[in-house]
């Protein structure tokens, strides 16, 4: 640490947080609760983006999404018609009632009644022990023996031709529309890609969805990558892939997207542009450089095995660190953040990161921790490969609801689970059964000796622990046991 630095014979707070996010809120609370003296300082909106544009408000649109889609099935379901009518900007105006319902369990009302004293500010820190507050109001400067930086990530806005003379709308600012485009172009085929292109297709938009890669959902193996991109398809989202955006032209009233595909020049009339590329960490303004607090070539903060930067006192966690861009590993983080940096004089603990699982909403859900396929060929692990198709399953007939298939991983000749992927109905919620078991190192017999409630889509997981075991039956022992029955016969 440098020497210019002087420490304060006294502080304000054990701990200050910057930013109410997932990640943020998280560290707070804990502080709290250890009857730690904490300040949480946000410049924006309490609750960060899962709360105001992230989590929340896609997943109601692609709840009022997913009945509309439902309607356009009645004849599955014997129902001889069905009929709906829907006003968009009153589907857009339920979404921020579900956020403003959600709101208070993020709220300023509630942290400070838990013991958090929260300022709506912008901090930035000037010493490894002190964060210059300016408020609407004033500007002071907190001592503070623990710093934790949760200031969170922003949607990345690539440096296309001609794209500042675009309006453009990005996982951010789409919450606004209220005024249904005819034509929404969307660049990116990751999960926000993915699950806005058909939540918005379901309102009765045209959608054309563009990727780079060969593939949507690049990170998952291809049969589902596949199945993503057929049930697309059918539901009329023009998915064009290996298409790389090259530069936007206005042409008198008229947005032209000119792209690259295969050498050829491809050109694209459309109304309305999402983007959809990933997330950039926030570190502007927060005095993140002029400290010199360490950045990635991403200008992420990278973290030590505990959660600290390269100053020991000053703690990141959530998606400004950029490893694992998910709520629940910003709250998981933040744990080992907070603790570290209150207790850390006594004891540090390492961020655990054995089993991380992540999910995609889209229709059907794509859910995996651990390993798939294509991770297993890159890192040279050997593995076995189980799998179970939902259309076997009783639930998910009586559903009409059959799409999809789990997949699991295993270490050859052992029922230790590698890693696990579920397409399917609520998918996000079937995978934490695994997500348990890897975590407590339980294997598939401990999942087929489960009692599971018939008829649930739960009895998937042992269905899949099943078929592990038939594959893995002993053939001389089960020989035996036939001559046994056989002589029981007389």
């Amino acid at each position: 640490m440098s020497q210019t630095w002087q420490q304060p014979k006294k502080f304000d707070a054990n701990m200050l947080v910057i930013g109410a996010g997932a990640a943020g809120l998280v560290s707070a609370y804990i502080a709290a609760a250890v009857q730690a003296k904490v300040i949480l300082v946000e410049k924006h909106k309490m609750g960060g983006d899962c709360l105001n544009t992230g989590c929340v408000p896609s997943k109601a649109l692609i709840r009022s999404a997913k009945f509309l889609a439902d309607i356009t099935r009645a004849s599955e379901f014997g129902i001889k018609t069905a009929q709906v009518e829907f006003d968009f900007a009153e589907i857009m105006a339920r979404v921020q009632t579900i956020v403003k319902t959600v709101a208070p369990h993020d709220s300023i009302a509630r942290y400070t009644e838990l013991g958090v004293k929260v300022i709506n500010g912008t901090a930035k820190i000037i010493s490894p022990w002190q964060v210059e507050i300016t408020t609407a109001t004033d500007v002071s400067i907190i001592n503070t023996r623990a710093i934790v930086i949760a200031a969170g990530a922003r949607p990345l806005v690539p440096p296309i031709i001609g794209l500042q003379n675009i309006p453009y709308l990005t996982s951010d600012t789409i919450w606004g529309l209220r005024v249904k485009p005819k034509h929404l172009l969307i660049l990116g085929g990751g999960a926000i890609g993915c699950e806005l292109a058909q939540a918005f297709v379901r309102l009765g938009i045209q959608i054309t969805q563009i990727e780079q890669l060969p593939r949507l959902l690049a990170r998952e193996d291809h049969e589902v990558s596949d199945l993503i991109v057929s049930k697309f398809r059918r539901e009329g989202i023009t998915v064009l892939l290996e298409h790389t955006a090259k530069q936007f032209v206005l042409e008198e009233e008229t947005k032209i997207l000119i792209a690259e595909h295969h050498g050829a020049e491809v050109k694209i009339v459309f109304d309305e542009v999402l983007l959809a590329l990933g997330r950039v960490a926030n570190i502007d303004g927060y005095g993140v450089e002029e400290l010199g607090i360490t950045l990635s070539k991403y200008k992420s903060i990278p973290v030590d095995e505990f959660q600290a930067t390269n100053y020991p006192n000053i703690y990141a966690c959530g998606d400004v660190v950029g490893t694992y861009q998910f709520t629940h590993t910003a709250a998981h983080q933040a744990w080992y953040a907070t603790i570290n940096a209150l207790f850390g004089g006594w004891k540090k603990f390492k961020t655990d990161y054995r089993v991380i699982p992540m999910a995609t909403f889209t229709d059907p859900e794509v859910a995996r921790v651990g390993l798939n396929e294509q991770a297993a060929k890159q890192q040279n692990i050997a593995y076995e490969v189980s799998n179970y198709a939902m259309e076997e399953l009783d639930r998910a007939i009586t559903e009409s609801e059959t799409q999809g298939f789990i997949k699991v991983l295993t270490v050859p000749k052992k029922d230790k689970i590698l890693g696990v992927t579920i397409v399917g109905q609520h998918a996000g919620d079937l995978i934490a059964e695994f997500v348990l078991a890897m975590k407590y190192n339980l294997g598939l017999n401990k999942i087929l000796a489960t009692i599971h409630i018939y008829p649930t889509r739960t009895e998937a997981n042992k269905s899949v622990a099943g078929v592990w075991r038939r594959a893995h039956q002993a053939k001389i022992l089960l020989a035996l046991v036939s001559k046994y029955h056989r002589w029981r016969l007389g």
